[in-house]
């Protein structure tokens, strides 16, 4: 079979159907020159606010510090826990720690990956200040049983939905089930920047204006400072990108749900390969698609040879990375978490992904699997 390079993801066919509306808006802001908070920060905010079902938005400087200061506006600090999930990207623990909270780990429900919420009560401390799911791979994690132990603790609940932008959970958007919610807005996301870029999205009034101030300094009048911020601000021309973007999503988001739809149907039948699981109140955005299979490391290897290129959503735990070998998490502590880190693999996945190339990435598959 003739070698086809199938990317894991490709940006650039994107660019292309948006360049003729992307580039005026973009030129306008250098023509202003007002790259800093300019008007179409607040237009951005607006508006990912009202397809987030959420009274508010605020953008930041990542993703990393939506959560951060997401934890900020709560009050949530030093001596503070909070309750995360083990299998995630390491910016969420980075989040609660940074801010000199500890993140405490529970385990995935080894169906959906995303935290077990059977598991959270179990790690509740008199410390125990937020619950912070994790909306891994585009699937929401499972949201009533989480919120009503939160009520029952009197726990906050934050969302990072850094993966799921559109997703919904029995009917509700990602973002909108929580207190407060953190979204990354990195170029590779559903809805991504032309650089690093987050937002925060929630209902309290206080709490946004809140952030607003700490990414500016901690000032919301010049030269005055009420808090020790940050500089943390979502850059004019990232929220044009956005802005404009954000039209696509449900259209990006649907061809990703085909895609993956395509994939799990030419995958049946391979009884060494599992494909995602999606809970039936859901809506999955398809920000990764991860199959399993505990020949993972060949299958990916063999994939390489034949120019298609595959992620692991993630190699290592958080609970077993060196950056956190003071808490004195031990191999074997989560292993749910640590078994699918062994098996997980991300195939291609972006709208523009064609169906030669989902047919040719399958087909490849099945051939490893049937040498």
């Amino acid at each position: 079979m003739k070698i086809m390079n199938v990317p894991f993801i490709d940006l650039k066919p994107q660019f292309r159907a948006i360049e003729a509306e992307l580039m005026p808006a973009m030129r306008a802001v250098l023509e202003q020159t007002n790259f800093i908070l300019g008007a179409p920060v607040a237009d951005f905010e607006r508006a990912f606010a009202r397809y987030s079902e959420c009274a508010h938005a605020v953008g930041v400087a990542s993703g990393l510090d939506a959560i951060k200061l997401a934890l900020r506006a709560l009050d949530i600090g030093p001596g503070d826990e909070v309750i995360t999930a083990a299998n995630t990207f390491i910016a969420t623990a980075l989040g609660i720690s940074s801010i000199g909270a500890t993140p405490v780990l529970v385990d995935i429900d080894s169906a959906t990956f995303n935290m077990d919420p059977a598991l959270i009560e179990a790690a509740i401390s008199p410390r125990t200040k937020a619950i912070m799911p994790v909306h891994l791979y585009g699937q929401p994690a499972d949201m009533d049983p989480i919120r009503a132990i939160a009520q029952k603790h009197g726990l906050k609940v934050i969302e990072d939905a850094s993966q799921a932008h559109g997703a919904r959970y029995k009917g509700r958007r990602a973002g909108s089930m929580s207190d407060i919610a953190a979204f990354s807005l990195y170029p590779g996301k559903n809805l991504g920047a032309y650089g690093d870029g987050g937002i925060v999205t929630t209902n309290n009034q206080s709490w946004a204006e809140r952030i607003a101030m700490l990414r500016n300094y901690g000032s919301l009048v010049k030269y005055q400072h009420l808090e020790q911020g940050e500089n943390s601000r979502l850059d004019t021309l990232q929220a044009v990108v956005c802005n404009i973007k954000l039209h696509h999503l449900d259209e990006g988001n649907r061809k990703r749900r085909a895609i993956a739809a395509r994939y799990t149907e030419r995958l049946q039948g391979i009884d060494e390969l599992h494909t995602p699981q999606v809970r039936p109140d859901v809506e999955h955005v398809y920000h990764l698609y991860v199959v399993r299979t505990p020949r993972r490391d060949a299958l990916a290897a063999y994939l390489k040879n034949a120019g298609i290129t595959t992620i692991i959503h993630y190699p290592v735990p958080i609970h077993l990375q060196p950056a956190y070998a003071d808490r004195g998490w031990r191999k074997g502590q989560f292993p749910l978490t640590e078994a699918a880190a062994n098996e997980i693999l991300s195939l291609p996945m972006f709208p523009e992904l064609t169906d030669d190339q989902i047919d040719y990435v399958t087909d490849r598959i099945r051939s490893f699997f049937e040498a």
